[in-house]
């Protein structure tokens, strides 16, 4: 802006034409996700939820869950890929909800950004409202936001928050667990949204030799693709599995890894006691443990190895648990036990060769 140029928001960076169109793109994928209990639609000041169905609970509880996806983004800049990052943002949002048994009911999302791009914000919000159709909760607001000189042009990133509600009676936590229980592992479909600044470190390093479009000999797709593998929603699962079975806890599997994870629904008279023998991580792990010259115990800390979710269950009910998320369509398989202990969780043995 010139001295003879009058000042303004455009001058300044901000295109509101822009947001504005944003909003028309995006608006039918967040309409997919309202059901009944959504009252309006995008566009007020706030999002309205019809509540008339917590009446029916004893005791409702409500849950509230924010994240958002850490330096993921920077992979779907680079790659200028934007349709899975909002799947990854529902599920760190979500899934840390149903860790207590609570189902979702809605979410709001804040996308910021140094410049708006309507189509690449439309394409990242109908990312959103894909999570939230497959976790069965509605999208009912967000905001985006345009930082010029805060962020560059082809910078952004995006959090969220959602309300879940759970009966007290069928709460889930460290008070239902005790020794003798059994830990189901839930596979993960990839790294999840959790140690991408650990994972940039490796992929930046020369000695490395990685490259996001190539396929190195390790993966079955490009390293790119391998990366933006967006995060599994076990919502619907859980919940499936908590009114079939008989699940003590959940352990959503994010940054600080299994063992920190698991530990946080452990009492302080037990311990879970988990069987590395009992699955193999996927080969990404090991390219990144390898090129990045990765300790093992530092993978363990940072990923979570390919195990996403964890649930502790009555041990007279884990074939059962078994079958049902066999029959949702979720890889799972006998990750260790509860003993009597000190309220920490570790590993033992070898992944297998």
């Amino acid at each position: 802006m010139t001295p003879s140029q009058p000042a303004g928001y455009a001058a300044a960076g901000v295109d509101i034409r822009a947001g504005d169109r944003a909003v028309e793109l995006m608006r039918a994928a967040v309409a997919r996700t309202a059901g009944p209990e959504v009252v309006g639609g995008i566009g007020g000041f706030a999002g309205l939820f019809d509540a008339t169905k917590l009446a029916g609970l004893r005791r409702p509880l409500l849950a509230t869950s924010t994240d958002g996806v850490g330096t993921k983004v920077v992979i779907a800049q680079r790659l200028r890929r934007y349709d899975t990052i909002g799947l990854d943002l529902v599920a760190m949002v979500v899934d840390d909800l149903v860790v207590c048994g609570a189902e979702p009911l809605f979410m709001t999302d804040y996308l910021v950004c140094g410049r708006v791009d309507p189509e690449r914000v439309a394409t990242i919000v109908s990312g959103i409202a894909d999570g939230c159709v497959q976790a069965g909760c509605a999208l009912v607001g967000g905001e985006t936001a345009e930082h010029p000189g805060h962020f560059g042009a082809d910078d952004f990133d995006l959090a969220g928050a959602a309300t879940g509600v759970v009966d007290a009676d069928r709460l889930l936590g460290p008070d239902r667990v005790r020794s003798g229980d059994m830990v189901i592992g839930m596979a993960a479909s990839g790294l999840h949204a959790n140690g991408y600044s650990l994972v940039r470190a490796v992929i930046d390093a020369p000695e490395a030799d990685l490259d996001l479009e190539r396929q190195p000999a390790e993966l079955s797709q490009p390293l790119g693709a391998e990366l933006l593998t967006p995060t599994r929603i076990y919502a619907r699962d859980c919940l499936a599995l908590a009114d079939g079975a008989t699940v003590r806890a959940f352990a959503h599997v994010t940054g600080g890894g299994l063992a920190a994870n698991l530990a946080r629904v452990l009492p302080p008279d037990t311990d879970a006691v988990l069987d590395r023998a009992s699955w193999q991580p996927g080969p990404v792990f090991g390219l990144l443990a390898e090129r990045g010259s990765v300790e093992a115990a530092e993978m363990e800390r940072v990923f979570n190895m390919g195990v996403g979710m964890a649930a502790v269950v009555a041990a007279d009910d884990t074939d059962r648990a078994l079958r049902l998320l066999a029959d949702r369509g979720v890889a799972a398989w006998i990750l260790g036990d509860i003993t009597p202990g000190s309220g920490t969780a570790r590993l033992i043995g070898n992944h297998p060769h």
